[in-house]
C-alpha cells in the first residue's frame, strides 16, 4: 500500500508569520504520526521562512516513522544538513534561490554528471535518494543513470487536469511510473494532489511507494480537523 508522508512546512509557516511557537511543529510532527501517517517531510530553505534548520534537528529526535528532507542540493547548507541529520530519505528538488514553491523536475540528461555525484554523496551516508522529475520517460531513463533509488513525479500537471479529463490526466504519469518500475526504481509523488485526485492516481498506478502531501492537507485540516484529515488521505490511498 502506497505511504503517506505528511508534509509539515504549512505549520511553520503560520507559525513563523506571528513569532513565538504557535503551533508548534514538532506537535505536528509528532501527531501526524501519532494519527496514522507513515512519514514526515519537510523542505527547509535558505531563508528558514517556513521551516528552520533547527527544527529538522529537533524533529530527527522524535520520528518514530520515516523522515524525509527535501530541497536544493545546490545550497551547501542544505547538503550539510542532510548529511549530519541523516533521515531516511532525501529528495532532491531543482530549486532557485528565493523560488515560491517547488514547479518543475530535473533534467536528468543535463544535470546527469552533477546528479550522480550528489546521489552517490547521500547513498554513501546511508541515506534512500529521490529526485523530482516530470513525467516525462526520457527524465525517467535519465534517473535510471544517475543511479537514484526512487524518483518523485511532480504532479501539479497532473492536479489541474484532473477536473477536465481525469484519464488524459493520469497517461503521462501511468507511462513514466511504468517505465520507472521497469527499471526497478521506487516511485514517489507529490504537488497538489488533494481528496478529490488522490484515489484516482492511486487505483491507476498502485506501485506508488509515497505521496508527499502538505498544503492540501492542513486546508482540509482546517475545516475537518488534523487527525481527520490525516484518516481521510490515508483512506484516500486504498485501491
Amino acid at each position: 500500500m502506497t505511504k503517506l508522508s505528511v508534509n509539515i512546512n504549512k505549520f511553520a509557516t503560520l507559525r513563523n508569520s506571528r513569532g513565538g511557537n504557535r503551533p508548534d511543529v514538532l506537535q505536528a510532527a509528532n501527531d501526524a504520526q501519532r494519527f496514522g501517517a507513515d512519514g514526515v517531510t519537510v523542505h527547509p530553505r535558505p531563508d528558514e521562512r517556513h521551516i528552520r534548520y533547527d527544527d529538522v534537528r529537533q524533529i530527527k529526535q522524535i520520528i518514530t516513522t520515516e523522515f524525509n528532507i527535501e530541497g536544493n542540493c545546490r545550497e551547501q547548507s542544505f547538503i550539510d544538513l542532510v548529511l549530519e541529520v541523516k533521515p531516511h530519505q532525501v529528495t532532491l528538488v531543482p530549486d532557485t534561490t528565493g523560488q515560491l514553491t517547488s514547479d518543475h523536475g530535473w533534467n536528468t540528461i543535463k544535470y546527469k554528471n552533477y546528479l550522480t555525484e550528489m546521489i552517490a554523496l547521500f547513498k554513501t551516508a546511508g541515506i534512500r535518494t529521490s529526485i523530482f522529475v516530470d513525467p516525462e520517460v526520457r527524465m525517467i531513463e535519465g534517473a535510471k543513470e544517475v543511479g537514484t533509488d526512487r524518483i518523485e513525479l511532480y504532479t501539479e500537471r497532473y492536479a489541474k487536469q484532473f477536473t477536465i479529463e481525469p484519464r488524459e490526466a493520469v497517461q503521462s504519469y501511468l507511462v513514466a511510473a511504468t517505465r520507472a518500475r521497469s527499471f526497478g526504481l521506487g516511485i514517489n509523488a507529490g504537488h497538489d494532489l488533494d481528496l478529490q485526485n488522490l484515489n484516482y492516481l492511486i487505483k491507476t498506478i498502485p506501485w506508488i511507494d509515497e505521496v508527499s502531501i502538505g498544503h492540501a492537507l492542513v486546508c482540509d485540516a482546517l475545516y475537518l480537523g488534523y487527525e481527520n484529515a490525516v484518516q481521510l488521505y490515508k483512506r484516500a490511498l486504498i485501491v
